[in-house]
This record gives structure tokens, C-alpha cells and sequence, in this order.
């Protein structure tokens, strides 16, 4: 039986697709994993078969990345661009909110992989003298990022994954 088929259903259930980047290599450097710091160049909305669909592009100053993201995420990370405030706090308010009343705070978001049209990013927290590692959809890290005000990388072999048809 095929390695990847071996011990019981929840044994795998439990363990992070082969995909998924390695926590054992979150600080490892490698040629193609460097970090590039980027910035949110704009959210626009285009038709698609006559559905609306949202990019977020983030840029670096060079290249550019497009991920999709739902309506209820482009007004979570343009609110507080916008300097918009709700009338009660939405989900990354309270997030961040809670985040700061236990002590921690965000110290970074990554955007670190794409397999099969899916971003995947971490949000970096620090308590004390502690980093803690929180997987998130990117525009969930996004949120968070321009709620904190802190950097947005992404690992400069996802521009190349993203760019590859």
C-alpha cells in the first residue's frame, strides 16, 4: 500500500496536506522563498459572465498579484483603508479587538503558497517573547494586516506559481 495511504483515516485528518508549507521550514530561507514586501495596489470588481467577482492586487513595485476575494472581505480590508468605521465592530474588529486585550499583537502577514487556485497565508503574532503561527485565508491576514498597520509579504515563489500557465 502507497505511503500516503498508511495508518487510519484519523491519523491523516489530523496532519496537513503534503502541500501545506512546513512549519519545520517557517524560518528557513531559500532562493525561492524569500519574502517580498508588497503593498495593496487596489480592489476592483469586474464582470465575469455577467457576475461580479473582486480582486485584491497586491504589488511589490514590479510584479502584481491578483486574488480573488468575496464582497464581505473587499469591505473588510477597504473599511479601515477608508478610514470606515462601523456602527458595531465586524469580525476582524473583534478579532483584533481580542487579540490586543490578550496582550499579543500582529506582527506580519505572509502569503506563502498557491495549489490549485487556492491561496494559503499565516498570520505572525507576538506575545511577549513568543511567535505564534495562525494559518488564514489571505484576505482574512489582509484584514488584520491594515487593522494593525503592519507588513504583507508574500514568499516570491507564489508570484512565479500565480504567473504559470
Amino acid at each position: 500500500m502507497p505511503e500516503e495511504f498508511e495508518g487510519s483515516m484519523d491519523d491523516r485528518l489530523n496532519q496537513p496536506p503534503a502541500f501545506f508549507p512546513d512549519e519545520e521550514f517557517a524560518n528557513a530561507i531559500f532562493d525561492d522563498m524569500e519574502p517580498v514586501e508588497v503593498q495593496i495596489e487596489g480592489i476592483y470588481e469586474m464582470d465575469v459572465d455577467r457576475h461580479p467577482h473582486r480582486f485584491i492586487f497586491l504589488t511589490d513595485g514590479e510584479k502584481r498579484l491578483p486574488i480573488s476575494i468575496g464582497f464581505p472581505e473587499a469591505k473588510a480590508i477597504l473599511d479601515p483603508l477608508e478610514n470606515e468605521t462601523p456602527d458595531r465592530p465586524m469580525t476582524h474588529d473583534l478579532l483584533k479587538t481580542t487579540i490586543e486585550k490578550l496582550g499579543a499583537t500582529v506582527e506580519r502577514v505572509v502569503i506563502d503558497d498557491l495549489f490549485r487556485d487556492i491561496y494559503y497565508a499565516k498570520v505572525f503574532l507576538r506575545v511577549n517573547d513568543d511567535e505564534i503561527i495562525i494559518d488564514s485565508r489571505p484576505s482574512d491576514a489582509i484584514a488584520l494586516a491594515v487593522r494593525f498597520e503592519v507588513p504583507i509579504f508574500v514568499q516570491s515563489k507564489v508570484f512565479g506559481l500565480a504567473h504559470k500557465d
